[in-house]
């Protein structure tokens, strides 16, 4: 129960909007129990009433009649006003959830997520966030009108009678209090399986339809489809053996009534109070008990909403009240102004343990993958990182970028310990094109005014229209230059839809955006990781030139495992294992060092 301690402190700022739906929701109960009882009671008298003329003219119709006719009305209308208070709190406490998981979120890093598969991550912020919207509204609320309402109840009935208000009243309790506690404890299991088995289904249909490409292509389809048949039983039974407690629970809750329909039909057949023998305050008794299925109901499915909360809980909280591993300096003023880089002693490696979020083997292991690097890029500085696949060059790219943590040593930028810096500012002062690009499933446009800074409003609409063309003339020209005019002819050519991950562009054509999206980008340190992978040498000169032109007057740092525009590096640093082997320029090291220059000869 304490993991839904955290969600039910941020009631505190939904309080108006939840009374309100709780004193509508007691209302609303009030209203359908006074109904039934004082019909029960009406159609008793009127029928005792008629055996004879005398009693027949004497008794008041009206009163009662508009009683039922003023208690159906304040029970529809409470009922509206319950549904729209109720659900108007649920959304924004859904609302205010949602942000309040999103702000723990966002700081964590890469570590934080790092066994935690992408597919488990979109249920726990989905599907385990809606299941908790379920404590407000089908868990707290109708079970806290059922309690407050027992207690109206007692002090009703026992203005009548003592000891039926206490009969009534002491069964009601018993059934409020063991029938949720026995359940919860039946349907735990049963819940979190249902839980378990709807994320494990939905994860294995995620990776189905991201992967259907190279699925199909290695005939792997019937396999695949085979195991999310399998998930997908799975969830079923799962769900089928909730139904059936549920139904248990309903059962019960539907005897137990009765047991008590029946108890006090035979306790008040002798008497309610003064009213001996009973005449209509039996029926009005009667009618009273039986109307109380109705605060009863949300007993039998509450243990099942219990246990569903308390799990998604856990799992949100999993997320949530993680530390997160990179801290920015949130008040620091520092700007990144020249982009002059300096890695002092960096040792690094990527570490899994068994407190990872999706961890299932239990083990713990460490690989090193920076060892000692000693790395300074001066102010304009040109420098390239060479090595082969998987020797770090990437990881130390990271480190600088702040994605992961160094696990000793120091990294500064501008002669100031990176993690002096904001994280606002750090990201203005740095242009990365990485290894992959993303792109968002969007227009043309979308995707390149990522790049851009935020442009400050304008009052008018033509104003914004002006801006908007002078910035897409902007955008056509860097598309342009990019070797992207195929995508610049037409009308509107930058509200192309891309489709998601960029589907619709060819690996180069996507490349080639990244690229885009740097030169409108003026940052001083401009970091670039493999910027013309899976293009031709032709293109790739033309890419690289353009970048050189672009950074003239800013300091660049490249990674690659190519040699092309080498010459033009001011120092060129070949990593191996972890470690930095050589240094030097492109002259240097051909007369130095064996092994570039055979690479040189190899690929030149």
């Amino acid at each position: 129960m304490k993991a839904l301690l955290p969600f039910i402190k941020l009631f505190k700022h939904q309080w108006l909007m939840m009374f309100t739906g709780l004193l509508l929701s007691i209302t609303t109960l009030m209203a359908g129990i006074g109904l039934l009882s004082l019909s029960g009671w009406f159609l008793s008298a009127a029928a005792v009433a008629g055996l004879t003329v005398v009693t027949a003219q004497t008794f008041n119709y009206f009163t009662p009649a508009g009683g039922v006719r003023f208690l159906s009305i304040a029970r529809t209308a409470s009922r509206y006003g319950e549904r729209l208070a109720t659900h108007e709190a649920t959304f924004r406490l859904l609302t205010q959830l949602r942000s309040w998981t999103w702000r723990k979120l966002l700081p964590l890093s890469a570590k934080n997520l790092q066994g935690l598969r992408q597919g488990d991550l979109l249920n726990r912020l989905v599907a385990d966030i809606d299941t908790l919207d379920h404590l407000y509204l089908r868990l707290l609320t109708p079970m806290a009108a059922s309690l407050l309402m027992l207690g109206a109840l007692y002090l009703f009935v026992a203005w009548f009678d003592a000891q039926l208000a206490m009969t009534l009243c002491g069964i009601l309790l018993a059934v409020w209090l063991l029938l949720p506690f026995i359940f919860y404890r039946l349907g735990r299991q049963p819940g979190i399986a249902q839980l378990e088995t709807k994320r494990h289904f939905r994860v294995q249909l995620l990776e189905f339809i991201q992967g259907q490409a190279e699925i199909t292509l290695f005939g792997a389809s019937d396999r695949f489809r085979a195991e999310l048949s399998k998930a997908e039983t799975a969830m079923l039974n799962s769900q089928s053996a909730m139904a059936n407690v549920t139904a248990l629970s309903q059962a019960c809750l539907i005897f137990c009534h009765g047991v008590a329909v029946i108890i006090m039909l035979y306790m008040a057949a002798s008497g309610v109070g003064e009213h001996v023998p009973p005449g209509p305050m039996l029926a009005m008794m009667v009618f009273m008990t039986m109307a109380c299925i109705e605060m009863l109901m949300p007993i039998a499915g509450a243990f099942q909403h219990l246990s569903a909360c308390v799990t998604a809980a856990k799992r949100v909280n999993e997320l949530v009240e993680q530390e997160p591993d990179i801290l920015f300096n949130p008040g620091s003023d520092a700007k990144v102004t020249k982009g002059e880089l300096g890695l002092k002693d960096i040792f690094f490696s990527y570490q899994a343990n068994s407190t990872s979020l999706d961890n299932n083997s239990g083990e713990q292991f460490e690989h090193t993958v920076l060892t000692g690097i000693e790395l300074s890029v001066k102010a304009g500085e040109k420098v390239a990182l060479l090595g082969q696949t998987g020797c770090g060059k990437s990881s130390l790219l990271s480190l600088i970028t702040r994605e992961w943590q160094p696990t000793s040593g120091s990294v500064s930028v501008d002669g100031r310990d990176i993690t002096e810096f904001g994280e606002t500012s750090l990201r203005e002062g740095i242009t990365l094109i990485s290894q992959r690009i993303y792109l968002f499933s969007g227009t043309l446009r979308s995707n390149l005014t990522l790049a851009q800074k935020p442009a400050q409003p304008l009052a008018t609409r033509a104003q914004r229209r002006e801006a908007q063309a002078v910035n897409d003339e902007k955008l056509i020209r860097v598309l342009n230059k990019v070797g992207l005019t195929t995508l610049t002819q037409g009308d509107k050519p930058l509200d192309i839809w891309i489709g998601e991950g960029g589907r619709q562009l060819s690996g180069g054509e996507q490349r080639r955006i990244g690229v885009a999206r740097a030169l409108l980008r003026d940052a001083p340190l401009l970091l670039l990781d493999e910027p013309t992978e899976g293009l031709d040498k032709r293109t790739e000169r033309e890419i690289l030139a353009l970048l050189f032109e672009f950074a003239a007057d800013k300091t660049m740092l490249m990674i690659s495992h190519r040699l092309t525009a080498m010459a033009q590096m001011d120092r060129i640093h070949l990593m191996e294992q972890g470690k930095i082997s050589a240094s030097g320029t492109h002259e240097s090291l051909l007369a130095t060092d064996d092994y570039y220059a055979s690479l040189h000869h190899k690929l030149g």
